[in-house]
């Protein structure tokens, strides 16, 4: 009884033991892009050779990254991210907007009420309507900050990397390279 007590201790420890040593393959990061890349087009108007051309590039990457504090990564823009960041602002911004909407709307209802002759018939209908416009203001604000959030995303990246191009370049040039 002890010997299959322990057999089975030892059965059911092994596939752990197992699973816990089992290895994750990582994924090799993507390379940097490379600057004709990042759209540079580079030529070595003094007649360096290919090899020097890439080591200069190289140098003068690094010498961007230096000046700017830029680095420059495979990928792209998280613009998705960027605009559910503006979405939330908005719709902390706009919290409240279908009460604020029915207390309008009911003031008119009243007032239109009034004439009508029931002013409570007439604000109770300018405050459902004042809701309703409300809420359709808030949707309407918080997609307009998410495509605002996007688009602001993407042009703070072209500027960051316009501003590395325009470091590389100036590195580039120095070296005697024609820069476009």
């Amino acid at each position: 009884m002890r010997s299959s007590a322990i057999m089975m201790l030892v059965a059911l420890g092994i596939p752990s033991i197992a699973a816990a040593q089992t290895a994750v393959q990582q994924q090799p990061a993507a390379p940097p892009p490379t600057l004709a890349q990042i759209g540079m087009i580079i030529y070595p108007a003094g007649g360096q050779t290919p090899e020097q051309q890439q080591a200069d590039e190289a140098a003068c990457t690094q010498w961007a990254e230096a000046q700017t504090g830029l680095t420059l990564q495979a990928g792209g823009v998280d613009t998705q991210a960027a605009a559910q960041a503006a979405q939330q602002q908005a719709a902390q911004a706009t919290q409240g907007a279908a009460v604020v909407g029915a207390a309008k709307g009911a003031a008119v209802g009243v007032a239109i009420g009034a004439i009508a002759g029931d002013a409570g018939k007439g604000a109770a209908i300018g405050a459902v309507a004042g809701g309703v416009a409300g809420r359709r203001a808030k949707k309407q604000a918080e997609a307009q900050a998410a495509q605002q959030g996007a688009a602001q995303a993407q042009a703070q990246n072209q500027q960051a990397i316009d501003t590395f191009k325009n470091a590389a370049g100036a590195c580039l040039e120095g070296r005697g390279y024609s820069v476009k």
